[in-house]
Parts: C-alpha cells; sequence; structure tokens
C-alpha cells in the first residue's frame, strides 16, 4: 500500500548537463538545462534552467550565468541549492497539508562518499524530506526496461554530460562499473580546442555542441557533412566564419571515445566469465545524451564483439529509472551509498 505522501515523491537526474525530475504518478514534469543566472549585487536568481542557458556569455558585469555542476558532480554548493530549490517548486504542488518531498537521485559510479553528502546535503537545503541516493547506471539500466530483478547480466554505457559510467548489473544490482569523466563535455571542449588551434576562431561551449550534434561522429560515416560557424578570430578579435567537415570533427572526437571503448573492456575484463556470457548474449544498453553521437554503438559493438543498442528516450532513461525505484523507496536506505555499501561487506551480505 503506498503512503498518503507518496505521489509528492520526486526521482531527480542531477546532470551536469541536464536535470531531469520525475514525480510520483505524474512522470516526468522538469526537463531543463542545469543552469543559473544570478545577480552579482544581490545574490538573487534570475532564471534557471533553458532561460538561464540562453543568457550564458551574453550577460551584463552584473550578471552571471553559470553550470554548477561539473563532471557529474557539485562544483558550487549554494547555486546547486537555489536551482535545485527553483525545479522542486515546479515539479510538486505546494501546500500547507503537502509534505516537503522524499526524493530519489542518481549518482555517478565513482563518486566518493564526500561528493555524496554534497548532493544530500543540497537536496535537503533545496527542501527535500528525505533523501535517497542510486548508481546512475542502475536508474539508466531501470529507465531503459531491462529487466534486472533476475541474476541475470546487463550492461549498461551511459553517456551524460559530464561522466561516462559503465556497469554490469544484476539483481537490481551493480555487479562491476567504472565511471570516467570524458562525456559530453569533453566532446565540446576539445571542438573548441581544435577550432581555436586549426582555423584561429574562437567558439563558445553552445557553439561547439551544436557542431557536435550536427556533424560530429565517433565512427566514420558514408557521406561527408558540413556546416557554417561563426566564432571570433583568435587574432584580430573581429567576426569569423568557417566551414568544418564531419570527418575533421571525427578526428577531433576519435581519441575520447576510444578511451570510452576501452574502458568499456576493461569493465567487462573485471566481470565474472558467466555475466560476461549473459551480457555476450542481452547486448550492450547505451543511455545518456552523448550516447547519440553518431557512431557510438558501432564503435562499441566493432571493439567488443557484442551487440550495443541506444534506448528508446537516452535521455530520459536516468530520470525514468529514479522514477521507477520510488516503488520501493520505503525498503531504500537514506544517507551515503559508499557507506551501505561497506556495512553489507561488513556483514556478509
Amino acid at each position: 500500500m503506498k503512503s498518503f505522501f507518496s505521489n509528492n515523491d520526486l526521482g531527480v537526474d542531477l546532470g551536469t548537463s541536464n536535470v531531469l525530475i520525475y514525480a510520483d504518478g505524474k512522470g516526468l514534469v522538469v526537463r531543463e538545462p542545469s543552469v543559473v543566472a544570478v545577480d552579482r549585487n544581490t545574490g538573487k536568481i534570475l532564471q534557471v534552467g533553458s532561460a538561464a542557458r540562453n543568457m550564458l556569455n551574453r550577460t551584463p558585469g552584473n550578471v552571471v550565468a553559470m553550470r554548477p555542476l561539473k563532471d557529474g558532480i557539485i562544483s558550487d554548493h549554494e547555486m546547486t541549492v537555489k536551482m535545485l530549490s527553483e525545479m522542486f517548486k515546479t515539479a510538486t504542488t505546494a501546500s500547507l497539508f503537502t509534505p516537503k518531498p522524499r526524493v530519489v537521485i542518481s549518482v555517478p559510479s565513482g563518486v566518493t562518499e564526500i561528493e555524496e553528502r554534497n548532493v544530500i546535503n543540497a537536496a535537503i537545503e533545496a527542501g527535500a524530506r528525505r533523501v535517497f541516493l542510486i548508481e546512475e547506471p542502475l536508474a539508466a539500466g531501470l529507465g531503459a526496461g531491462l529487466n534486472l530483478k533476475d541474476p541475470n547480466g546487463h550492461m549498461v554505457v551511459d553517456l551524460g554530460g559530464g561522466t561516462t559510467d559503465i556497469a554490469v548489473l544484476s539483481m537490481n544490482g551493480v555487479s562491476v562499473s567504472s565511471s570516467l569523466k570524458i562525456a559530453g563535455d569533453a566532446f565540446d571542449e576539445a571542438i573548441m580546442r581544435y577550432v581555436r588551434r586549426q582555423h584561429n576562431m574562437i567558439i563558445g561551449q553552445v557553439t561547439a555542441e551544436e557542431i557536435k550534434i550536427q556533424i560530429g561522429e565517433v565512427y566514420p560515416r558514408n557521406e561527408e557533412l558540413t556546416m557554417n560557424v561563426k566564432g571570433r578570430d583568435s587574432k584580430t578579435g573581429m567576426p569569423k566564419m568557417v566551414t568544418l567537415g564531419s570527418k575533421e570533427i571525427y578526428e577531433v572526437l576519435r581519441r575520447p571515445a576510444r578511451t570510452i571503448a576501452d574502458e568499456v573492456m576493461e569493465v567487462l575484463e573485471q566481470t565474472s566469465p558467466e555475466l560476461v556470457s549473459d551480457v555476450a548474449e542481452n547486448g550492450i544498453t547505451l543511455t545518456g545524451g552523448s550516447a547519440q553521437l553518431w557512431g557510438f554503438t558501432e564503435l562499441l559493438m566493432e571493439r567488443t564483439g557484442i551487440p550495443c543498442i541506444l534506448a528508446d528516450d537516452p535521455d530520459s532513461c536516468t530520470a525514468y529509472g529514479c522514477g521507477k525505484s520510488l516503488a520501493w523507496i520505503n525498503n531504500m536506505e537514506e544517507g551515503p551509498i559508499n557507506i551501505a555499501r561497506k556495512r553489507a561487506m561488513r556483514s556478509g551480505l
């Protein structure tokens, strides 16, 4: 039986690039970029999400638009609290009789205990009543619709904005996992560096992301795509436009993408033979926004020899998984999951 308060529970995908919030009984209610615009003089929040993202690198001196998360973890605690507070208000129906929400938040596999506590404290300060953590690849696997209850191995590669999380899952748990700080943001930064070095032109991260989405590839495609890109000449400071091709962007993205493929192989090597044979049969599931980059499934298939499947709506898998985990929130353990892991090891579970 569901509790009286259950309709106020939230599942939160606290991503470096985007925050998605799943409200129990309502589905996805918030999908916004992880950006906050603040007045420097007063400390007042001006915008959160898409409206704030449009202000990046375009604000007057007294206004700063910033991303309070980096590499999958909180880099600015105060701004994260303010951002979550606004988003929680959007996601919940506030009234005198409605309690603060219980919240399940996803965290990268490689997160430290201190980083976990930062997430918990930020959510409590933003208005959560109780906070539970779930590892991102487990949430992504649940959201992708994988059957994780049985002792049958599934591999998930969750390519986000700040981190790539790779895990072999079985019996609603993580068997082997790894987390890399190479993902969407690293691809954007590689494109920015290349354009500056090769074309003497400075572009911002928003433009770099557009290049990645429109003509980016990590595996050669049959036809060459081109895109006109505007920026600032690094020598004269004047406006400049160059035409970029998908083949040159492939050369830029190939190395970081190969690093991810190598890490997938590393995780498979650490996995028991029984689970590896399950993964070979079930395939590798790709989730996360960056998994949509052209050629990722082909690259991993070539490297591992295992079929790879891009999940439906890969952007939202982690949020849907957090939402699904609300069903057993009453049995979840509060606090950092590293502590729970140590406790389980001590008790011999």
